[in-house]
């Protein structure tokens, strides 16, 4: 279980900013949702579980194959999940790179015979070139790595007066998730 977190923290760490430069626009924003769950049914044959979640409702569903060492898991069991979407913007002045898109994955889970856990993370960068930028429409464009330019308006104004024609966007999101199952006292693998 130790292995999991430890991979949905490394997958999810902020992205360094130390070459940030402050005089450019630069936003960041995390949103992180926890879930924890008991388990009040399961059939191993048929892999149907119930859930009771922490405001009382009922979830069921059929775990898929993926879903490693199901015959570890008993009713009373504990499952938690976490979400983590991350999303940064950046502008840079310009570095000779061009409009590209890039995308990013990895997947882990539990060894056989253990409590079932898995963590995964995607997310992909999108590089675009400010094309235009028009302070009295509020206004900028943008060309994306297939060559089309996009018109856009500010959230925030000054951030206009801050990029220039040229200058890179940096856009990131990424989203990752971690689940672990904990045997309830008492069953837990010895």
């Amino acid at each position: 279980m130790k292995k999991i977190i430890l991979v949905l923290a490394l997958l999810s760490a902020p992205l360094s900013c130390a070459d940030h430069h402050l005089d450019k626009p630069y936003l960041s924003t995390t949103e992180l949702l926890r879930v924890t769950a008991r388990v009040t049914a399961i059939n191993h044959e048929t892999r149907e579980v119930t859930l009771q979640l922490e405001d009382g409702q009922s979830l069921s569903f059929v775990a898929s194959e993926e879903a490693r060492n199901l015959d570890q898991v008993n009713v009373g069991d504990t499952i938690m999940a976490e979400y983590l979407q991350t999303l940064t913007i950046e502008v840079r002045a310009p570095d000779g790179s061009k409009p590209k898109t890039s995308t990013m994955g990895a997947m882990a889970r539990t060894a056989e015979g253990e409590m079932p856990g898995m963590a995964a993370m995607d997310g992909f960068t999108v590089t675009a070139t400010v094309e235009e930028i028009n302070i009295e429409d509020n206004t900028f464009k943008l060309k994306g790595p297939d060559g089309e330019i996009h018109e856009f308006v500010a959230r925030d104004p000054d951030n206009l007066k801050r990029a220039a024609v040229g200058d890179l966007v940096i856009i990131t999101f990424s989203e990752a998730v971690a689940v672990v199952v904990e045997a309830q006292s008492g069953h837990e693998d010895m």
